[in-house]
Formats: C-alpha cells, sequence, structure tokens
C-alpha cells in the first residue's frame, strides 16, 4: 500500500502529461489516494506533504492537481469522517497537518504572487477556502495572505473564490488579539467594493437580470457580511471612519435583503433577527436593573454606579444604529412571511385561490421575521407605527397598490400584537380597521375584495385587547364577518368562520352584556338572524358558527337566559332531529337512506361542537336527545354488523357502511366531548353512564372485530377519569366487555388496529389510577393477562403506545407498593419487569421512552433497599444458595443480567455501573445521568443520535424560553395567552 502511495506521487512529479488524460481518472485517482492517506496514517502522512508540495513546483499543471489533492484532504479529514474516526485520531491527524501546513502555506502564496494560470489560481483559493477554518491563525494574520485575497478580489474571475475565502477569514472569533487587522481587512473591503459594486446600485433588479457567477456574488458577498458583523461588529463602532464603513455595509446588506431569492433573505434575516436581540436585550437589561443584577451576579449599589456609564453606550449605540434598523423595519414590512392563519394565497397563475397545503419553511421564517420585528417595535414604536401607517395611505390612494404590498403590510401589522402600550394601540388600530374598511368599500373586483377581505380578518383576529375595549368596532368587524359568510370565494368564508371563532374565545362576555346604545346583548340578535347568517355556509364552517355562539352562551352568567339562548341557538338541528325521529318511528328504514345519514351525522357534530363550548351548560340539550341518539347508535351497529358478516372485511370499506361508522362515531365523541367538558358532578354521571352500559360496551363485545369503534374505550377512559373511585363497581363489567376482545385485536402484531392500542391502554390506565381496588380483584390470570398487556406495551415502536404502557407501568408498580399484595405481586413480576425495563432501555429503539424507564428502575432499586418486600424474591426451588436480603439478589441478578447484554464490557465496568444505581438510587437526577453516561458511552449508542436521551432538559430549556417571551410584550400572540381577565 505504502508503495503504491510512492508511485502515484512519482507520477504526479515526474510526468506532466499524465495529467493531460481524462480528468474523470484523475480526479478518482485523487480521491482514492486521499482514502488511502486517511486510514495509511502515521506511516506516510509527515513525507507525503513535503513530497506533495515538491512535485507541486515542477510544473503548473501539476501543481493544480496537488491543491486539488490538498483541498479534498483537507474536507475528508475534517469534514467527512467525523463519523468514521474517532475525535482523537481527528485532533492527532490536524496536528499533524498544522506541523506541516507551513509548506502548504508557502506554495499557496507563491502561486498567487507568480502565476499567471488562472486554473491554478482558482485551484489554490478553493484549497485556502477549504483549510482557513481551522489552520493557525498567525498563517492569516502574520503573513501577506490578507492583503494577497484583497488583490485578487476585483477581479471578476477570481471574485467569488475569494469573496469565501475573506467570509472564512471573517467568521473566525479568537478574542480581541486580531482587531486591528480585521479593521483594516474590512476597510479595504469596503473600497474594493464601492469601485465593483457602488451603493447606488439597484440589488434586486441586478441580481434578476444578471448571470449565474454575479447572482452567486451576491449570495456570497450576504455570507461576508452577516458572518463578519456576527463575530466583529463591535470592533467598527469605534472611530468615525469605521462606523461609516460599517453603516456602508448595513446599507448594502438590507439592499440585498429585497433580492428575490429566498435563501439569500433566510441568511440576512438570521443575522438580522440576533442584532437586533442584542440591542432589544441591552435596553431592555437597562430598563430593568433587577434583571442585570441577576445576569451579572452583582450587588445592587455596585450596579447603580455602572447604571449611568453603561446607560450612556446603550444610548449611543442605539443612536447608532436608528436609521439602518429604521430601514430594517421597512424590509421585514415590505418581506413579511404569510402566517399561518391567513387561508387566501395567490398561486403561480395570479389567481387568488383557498391554500391547500400549509408550507411549513414560509411558517418557520414567519416566526422568525415576527420575532425580529417585534424587537424592532420595542426600539421604537413611533417609527414602527409611522411607516406601517404611511404605507397604508399608499394602498387607500393607489399608489403602492397590489395584492403583495397590501397582504405583506398587513400580515406585518398583525404581527407586532401586544407589543405596544395599549393606548398607542388602540390609536394605531383604529386608523388601520378604518382604513381597510375603507378600502374594501371603494376597491372593485372579486379577487380584490378577497385579499383585502382577507386581511381585514387576519388584522383584527390578532387583536383582542383592542375589540374588548371598543365595541362599536368589534360589533362592526362581526357584521364584516358575517357578510364575508356570503362570499363564495374560495377560502373567505373559512377564514371568516375561523376569526369570528378567535374573536369570540377572547370577547365573549362582551357579546351577552347590554351595550351603550343596544336594546340588547349582541347574541340576541345574532340568533334572531342566525338562519340567513349561515344560509351559504358549508356543514364544517357551520360546526365552526355553531362553537363561536356556544363560547358566547357559556359566557352568561344567568341560568334562565343561558338556556333560553341554547334553545334558540339549537332550533335547527332540533328541528330536524325531531322530523327524522318521527319518520323512523312510523318506519325504521327511513333512518338507512344514504341523505338521512349524512343528515344525522351533521346534526351530531354540530351538537358535539357546542357542547366542546358550553361543557356542563349543554345539559339541556344532551337530555333532549340522548335517549334517542342511543337508539340510532344501537341501530345503525346492527346494520354494520348485519352488513360485514354478510360482505367480508371489504364491506367495512363500502362508503355506506363508512357513512354509517362515522354517525356512532360521532354519537360517542358528543358524549365523550360532554362528559369531558361537564364540571364534575355525580348525577351527571349517574344519569348518563348506566343507559350506556348496553348500547355501546355490550354492543362493543358482540361485534366483529372490523366493526368495533376505538372511541369506545376513549369514552369509559374519559368516564373513569371523570368520575373516579364511583366508578369501581362498575369496572368488572367494563373488563368483561372490552378487555379480552381488544387483547386479540391488537397482540397479534404491531401494525392492526392503531386507534384501538392506544386508546385501550389510556382505559387501562384510567383503571389503574383512579379504580385500583377493582384491579386487586381480579385472578391472577387476569392479573397476568394485564401484566403481559403493559409489557407489550412499553415494547411497541408506536411512542404514544410506549409511552402510555410505562406510565400505567409506574401507576401499577405505586399502587401495589402501598396494597397489603406488594409481596405477591413483586414476587410475581419484579425481574420480569426489570429483565423487560432493560430491554427496552438498552435496544436504542426506544430513547423517548428514557425518563419513565429510569423512573421504573429507581422505584425497582429503592423498594428492595427500602426493606418493604418481606419474602425473597428468588426461587428458592431453583436457587440452592440464600441471599442475606433483596437488595444482594438484585444486585447480581442485574449484574448477570447486563453482562449478557453488554458482552463486551469487563466484568468490572458492569459492577462498577450496578453499584451506583443503587448509590445513587434515592437521588433522581444523580440516577438518571448515572444511567445516560453509561448508554451514551456504550458501543451501541455511541455512534447515534441521543437527543431523545436528553429530552427533559430540552423541554425544561423551552420552558425558560417561553418565560423569557412572556416577559416580552408581543413576543406570544394575545391568541396563545390564556388569560382569565380576557373578559373583564
Amino acid at each position: 500500500m505504502k508503495n503504491y502511495i510512492s508511485e502515484v506521487i512519482v507520477q504526479l512529479s515526474s510526468n506532466e502529461a499524465s495529467f493531460r488524460m481524462e480528468r474523470l481518472y484523475v480526479n478518482k485517482l485523487n480521491v482514492t489516494l486521499v482514502q488511502i492517506l486517511k486510514h495509511e496514517w502515521p506511516a506516510r502522512w509527515r513525507s507525503f506533504i513535503p513530497d506533495l508540495v515538491a512535485a507541486a513546483k515542477t510544473s503548473e499543471t501539476i501543481c493544480e492537481n496537488c491543491m486539488v489533492i490538498l483541498k479534498l484532504l483537507s474536507e475528508e479529514v475534517f469534514d467527512f469522517s467525523r463519523g468514521e474516526m474517532t475525535q482523537q485520531k481527528i485532533k492527532e491527524l490536524k496536528q499533524s497537518l498544522n506541523s506541516e501546513f507551513q509548506l502548504i502555506h508557502e506554495l499557496c502564496l507563491y502561486v498567487l504572487s507568480a502565476s499567471q494560470r488562472t486554473e491554478l489560481i482558482r485551484a489554490t483559493l478553493s484549497t485556502l477556502h477549504a483549510f482557513l477554518s481551522w489552520i493557525p491563525l498567525g498563517y492569516i494574520f502574520e503573513s501577506p495572505l490578507l492583503e494577497t485575497l484583497l488583490k485578487f478580489f476585483p477581479m471578476p474571475s477570481y471574485r467569488n473564490l475569494t469573496l469565501q475565502c475573506l467570509t472564512e477569514v471573517a467568521a473566525l472569533n479568537f478574542g480581541d488579539f486580531y482587531n486591528i487587522q480585521y479593521v483594516k481587512m474590512y476597510n479595504f473591503f469596503m473600497v474594493q467594493l464601492q469601485a465593483i459594486l457602488p451603493l447606488t446600485t439597484n440589488i434586486p433588479e441586478a441580481y434578476a437580470n444578471g448571470s449565474s457567477e454575479e447572482q452567486a456574488f451576491i449570495q456570497n458577498l450576504a455570507l461576508f457580511f452577516t458572518s463578519f458583523y456576527k463575530s466583529h461588529i463591535q470592533v467598527l463602532e469605534s472611530t468615525q471612519e469605521n462606523i461609516t464603513a460599517l453603516l456602508m455595509g448595513l446599507e448594502y446588506l438590507i439592499n440585498i435583503c429585497y433580492v428575490d431569492d429566498t435563501e439569500v433573505f433566510k441568511v440576512c434575516l438570521d443575522y438580522w433577527n440576533s442584532l437586533v436581540l442584542e440591542l432589544f436585550e441591552a435596553r431592555h437589561n437597562l430598563d430593568n436593573p433587577a434583571v442585570a443584577v441577576n445576569m451579572m451576579g452583582l450587588q445592587m449599589p455596585l450596579l447603580h454606579g455602572m447604571v449611568d456609564g453603561l446607560g450612556s453606550q446603550i444610548l449611543q449605540r442605539r443612536q447608532l444604529y436608528a436609521t439602518p434598523m429604521s430601514k430594517l423595519r421597512m424590509l421585514m414590512i415590505c418581506r413579511m412571511a404569510k402566517p399561518e392563519e391567513v387561508l387566501i394565497v395567490e398561486d403561480e397563475n395570479g389567481n387568488i385561490v383557498r391554500e391547500t397545503m400549509k408550507d411549513n419553511d414560509v411558517l418557520v421564517q414567519y416566526k422568525i421575521m415576527r420575532e425580529t420585528l417585534i424587537y424592532l417595535s420595542h426600539l421604537d414604536h413611533e417609527d414602527t407605527e409611522k411607516q406601517m401607517l404611511k404605507k397604508l395611505s399608499k394602498q387607500l390612494s393607489g399608489e403602492d397598490w397590489n395584492w403583495n404590498n397590501l397582504n405583506t403590510l398587513c400580515w406585518a401589522i398583525g404581527s407586532i400584537s401586544g407589543s405596544m402600550m395599549e393606548e398607542q394601540e388602540n390609536r394605531f388600530l383604529v386608523m388601520v380597521i378604518r382604513d381597510l374598511l375603507n378600502l374594501c368599500e371603494i376597491t372593485k373586483g372579486k379577487d380584490n375584495k378577497a385579499v383585502i377581505a382577507s386581511n381585514i380578518m387576519y388584522v383584527v383576529g390578532q387583536y383582542p385587547r383592542f375589540l374588548r375595549a371598543h365595541w362599536k368596532f368589534l360589533k362592526t368587524v362581526v357584521n364584516k364577518l358575517f357578510e364575508f359568510m356570503h362570499e363564495t370565494h374560495p377560502g373567505v368564508q373559512d377564514m371568516a368562520c375561523d376569526t369570528f371563532l378567535k374573536i369570540v374565545q377572547k370577547c365573549k362576555r362582551k357579546f351577552v352584556i347590554v351595550q351603550v346604545g343596544e336594546s340588547e346583548p349582541f347574541v340576541s340578535e345574532l340568533l334572531a338572524g342566525l338562519p340567513t347568517t349561515v344560509a351559504d355556509l358549508e356543514p364544517h364552517q357551520i360546526h365552526t358558527f355553531y362553537e363561536s355562539v356556544g363560547h358566547m352562551i357559556q359566557a352568561e352568567s344567568d341560568p334562565q337566559k343561558r338556556d333560553e339562548y341554547l334553545q334558540r341557538l339549537m332550533d335547527l338541528p332540533n328541528q330536524k332531529w325531531a322530523e327524522i325521529i318521527g319518520q323512523a318511528r312510523q318506519s325504521v328504514d327511513f333512518l338507512k337512506d344514504q341523505d338521512v345519514i349524512r343528515t344525522v351525522l351533521n346534526i351530531m357534530q354540530t351538537n358535539t361542537s357546542v357542547a366542546s363550548a358550553l361543557g356542563t351548560y349543554f345539559l339541556s340539550q344532551i337530555s333532549l336527545i340522548f335517549l334517542d341518539m342511543l337508539n340510532v347508535y344501537r341501530m345503525y351497529s346492527e346494520l354494520i354488523s348485519s352488513s360485514i358478516a354478510e360482505g367480508g372485511p371489504y364491506a367495512s370499506k363500502t362508503s355506506y357502511v363508512k357513512l354509517l361508522r362515522s354517525v356512532k362515531r360521532e354519537t360517542l365523541k358528543l358524549i365523550e366531548t360532554f362528559l369531558d367538558k361537564a364540571e364534575d358532578q355525580t348525577q351527571i354521571g349517574k344519569q348518563f353512564v348506566p343507559p350506556m352500559m348496553d348500547p355501546v360496551l355490550g354492543d362493543y363485545a358482540r361485534n366483529l372485530p372490523d366493526a368495533r369503534e376505538s372511541e369506545v374505550l376513549s369514552l369509559f377512559a374519559t368516564i373513569i377519569n371523570k368520575y373516579k373511585a364511583a366508578m369501581i363497581e362498575d369496572v368488572p363489567r367494563i373488563f368483561e366487555a372490552v378487555f379480552q376482545c381488544t387483547l386479540e385485536m391488537i397482540t397479534k402484531n404491531f401494525e392492526d388496529y392503531p386507534e384501538h392500542r392506544l386508546k385501550f391502554f389510556s382505559l387501562l390506565r384510567a383503571i389503574a389510577t383512579h379504580c385500583f381496588p377493582a384491579l386487586i380483584r381480579l385472578s391472577s390470570e387476569q392479573l397476568k393477562l394485564v401484566m403481559d398487556s403493559i409489557i407489550w406495551a412499553f415494547r411497541h415502536t408506536e411512542r404514544n403506545i410506549a409511552e402510555t404502557g410505562l406510565n400505567l407501568l409506574v401507576e401499577m408498580l405505586k399502587n401495589f407498593q402501598a396494597s397489603e399484595f406488594c409481596n405477591q405481586f413483586y414476587r410475581s413480576y419484579f425481574l420480569t419487569i426489570e429483565q423487560e425495563i432493560f430491554a427496552v432501555l438498552t435496544d436504542t429503539f426506544h430513547k423517548p421512552g428514557f425518563k419513565l424507564h429510569v423512573l421504573v428502575l429507581q422505584h425497582l432499586f429503592c423498594l428492595v433497599e427500602s426493606g418493604a418486600l418481606t419474602e425473597p424474591l428468588w426461587d428458592a426451588a431453583t436457587i440452592s444458595y440464600s441471599y442475606p436480603n433483596n437488595a444482594m439478589f438484585v444486585r447480581e441478578y442485574t449484574i448477570k443480567l447486563l453482562g449478557t447484554s453488554f458482552p463486551n464490557m469487563t466484568a468490572s465496568e458492569v459492577t462498577q455501573f450496578v453499584n451506583g444505581l443503587f448509590e445513587s438510587r434515592n437521588d433522581l437526577s444523580a440516577f438518571k445521568n448515572h444511567i445516560r453516561d453509561f448508554l451514551v458511552q456504550s458501543k451501541e449508542f455511541s455512534a447515534q443520535d441521543n437527543k431523545d436521551l436528553y429530552a427533559e432538559e430540552a423541554a425544561a430549556q423551552r420552558e425558560r424560553e417561553r418565560q423569557r417571551m412572556l416577559s416580552i410584550p408581543g413576543l406570544i400572540a394575545p391568541n396563545e395567552i390564556q388569560d382569565e381577565m380576557l373578559d373583564s
């Protein structure tokens, strides 16, 4: 192998003609050589670089190929080998290459100063680019390298490669030692840039009309500026000359942001977000000295001495960036991404249509832009308001009117909700809503009106605080939404119904009190005109509308008025329901008609929507239809069973059977929604649960597997969670109806009946949590079935099922420990549980369950050490040796178990790990870290992504971030904040 390398080097150095062969062959040869070198290190490494440099000096053609090899070598060792080589080997290779880099450095500088060959110079710049991110800094800043690179920057052939090299240098950040060199580099670069691309250039237009090389230059320029500013912007804030160059660079960067290229914009946006956050936090911390105290660990008296000086610096810095930040606000307004709530979009043909699929990239971009604009708003509320209103006035005058301009402006206005003081926000919104309503009136054209309607709905939906404080605006807006509900343009009705629901949820009290100048509450007026309002809506839109009105009614505190409003709301569906039931009493076949089935389904869905909003107050309505609803449920169930019995499994796929099952599922969903939302009133349970036992539970037991509804399981899980111990006497009947038959369905494989799986274990968990005495009464065979099913659940690779199984196991372990059957249970299942938990803990497929695996193991180890188990866990019939206590037995058992599972680990390593488990058992954090360290260091886990093992820490970090965002007005949208005082 070594001889082969030598031969290649000889070829490189002795025969230039050999590199006139096919380029493809040469490239393959280069890659092969680098691969061999990587694996032959260190045997040939030290001699290779000198040999290669010597070969490079024999001719420019060979030198060019040597540059390619060096570039490949850098990429192979430091970019592509992270998964193949240990960090130690990479470090040693790097050190070896560093020690030889002087030769490479000299070669590169020699080529750049002496060669006239374009291809060679480009190859040299490309090689330098690969090395610059990791070579010793002296080779960059204490040599002529930077000056040499800047000489090549103005030359079109080398401009992009040079700029990439300068960007790598700009991204380096090793303290303040080379600040002078960075300032000198930046200022010289800006002088050259003005000659290449004058600041007056229309960059978006130049980009659109430019060649691919010219477009790449703009992209590279964005990367250079953002890389430099992220690490070194503050060194440019020192002198007036540097400040002038800095402001010029920021101006370039803002102009580049208007380029029609998403990737370029993302690069710039990422930087703008970090800069405005830095400026905002400096001011925010100054306004909140207590925050600064915590951050800096200072005593308050010491802090006061620093505040004046800091305040002056922060004010100066804020003034320095005032003009760029103002231009940045306009950029964010002009390029604001589409929020999720907006359903109306322009397609590729220029038509206004309903959005069919969410673009996740756009939603991520909106989130970042929204956050950036909120920080900008906090830095200068007046400038933000002024720019938005000026742009809106241009829409009204027609000077700046087009769909995109109005959209981005309104999305920006909606995005800063909550960031202004209430008085300023009120003044701002009065002008915005007034102008938008006027624009809707004066603008002609169906598509134009649809766009304006979409924007009105989005903006008003974002400002519930304003609407609550201004009844006339709120009423005007809601009546406008009712108008939009008759507009058949795609997406307008959906958005009108969604916005109505959002507004009602935040302003519901305003609709049930008599407002100044009104003769009755708005809800009464609404109910009088309800048939007209919903006349043009689709069923799913009607359901949203009914849910909205349900929220209004829920806010009424007078029970008599509340029941009257509910009766008026449900008048239309109840009339239809009474008509259907009346016809069915004359001929039951009437219910079999598909149109009738669809009507029944629609009525059930409408009831569910209202029940979800009203909760307990839905009692009078569900009492009215409940028994007839169960009769329809029973009849449709029999129809389904007979269809499947006659037509076989394929019958369940027919549209007729699917429709019947939809009615059954919606019926179950309605009952579950009502019982779940209703306040904990035992009489409600007594009224509704007994009549369901046979029509629902009995039906589930009698049915064929394909005809069983998983919603039955979730309904009874909800009932048990709601009524808790009151359901103990009913658990045996529930068990009898669902347990055996459901297990038979779900334990044949891991794929069939996915909905039944999760809901079955949720039901078991509810029983274990609230009706544990009922589990104790099970026979040993039945209990074994329960435990086997739990083990089967947490073995499942479906995360939700495994997690539910583990939570159920934790409940069972705690409850049995506290029961009189503690010894009996743990004698039967302790070792099985430990073995199975270690199996899923170490198989790399169940990482998301790590937190619960740890909890189970901690419980087991604490239990045996506590002495709570008074009977031996080992089987005296099979083990002749008698252990002094259960803890000694479990320790030895665990060592043997893990020794078998990890044959690559020594006995002492396993013993040390198990001893650590017992020592840290009383400290959950230490216990968890001990297990995690063991897993991460094991061969099975070391080469994998182990982020799921750190899920708890990640969740804690997300919560800290949410608390930080809550402390900054507007960062979390008002619609996302649960505010109990919303209706005050």
